[in-house]
């Protein structure tokens, strides 16, 4: 629901996620990633299926403790924990599915209470995985771009997604900011005119 009509549904209760469920959400992302992957025409790179659905409990149990926070504190670190995958492309991308969406929950939950933990644990994973966060804030000082955007389709999916959502900030960034201005050439101001 979430991807097709931008909304979700949420449950009065936590809900356990049983392996069959985490069977068919991995056939569902790696149907979604084909789909994608078309746009991106990279026939080299698979779906990472564990990171696709780590990702969607991410954002599935964010979205809950959004609206359920009784005896939750203790269980945070299962609901929501860390990624133990390889950190390559294929999981990137495939985390992104959900991933994606997870800003607009960050954004609800540091409305509700600023301090709350949940929101530094879910800014830690966007860190990790800043192309989902493209256009939300972050610190990002830490990353090596020449390292991170190395892979010729995963920099043209991030100077896209840069572009699409207008984030000045990552097109400060030295190397990104010459790589965009590469890429729009001569027509810099009919893409993006307030780029410097």
């Amino acid at each position: 629901m979430l991807r097709k009509n931008e909304c979700i549904t949420l449950f009065s209760d936590l809900q356990e996620i049983s392996p069959e469920e985490e069977s068919e959400a991995a056939d569902y992302f790696e149907a979604e990633f084909e789909k994608e992957r078309l746009e991106f025409l990279s026939g080299q790179l698979p779906c990472d299926r564990p990171s696709a659905v780590w990702a969607a409990k991410v954002l599935y149990h964010s979205a809950q403790l959004h609206m359920i926070r009784t005896d939750t504190e203790k269980k945070i670190k299962n609901l929501i924990p860390a990624f133990t995958g390889v950190r390559n492309v294929s999981s990137l991308l495939s985390a992104d599915l959900s991933l994606r969406f997870l800003p607009q929950v960050l954004v609800a939950l540091s409305t509700t209470d600023p301090d709350d933990p949940l929101v530094k644990i879910l800014e830690d994973i966007l860190t990790e995985f800043h192309y989902s966060a493209v256009g939300y804030d972050l610190d990002l000082q830490r990353v090596n771009w020449e390292e991170e955007l190395k892979d010729r389709t995963y920099r043209k999916l991030y100077l896209e997604r840069i572009v699409q959502e207008k984030d000045g900030k990552l097109a400060e960034i030295p190397l990104i900011n010459s790589l965009l201005k590469a890429e729009f050439g001569m027509h810099k101001d009919a893409f993006w005119k307030e780029l410097k």
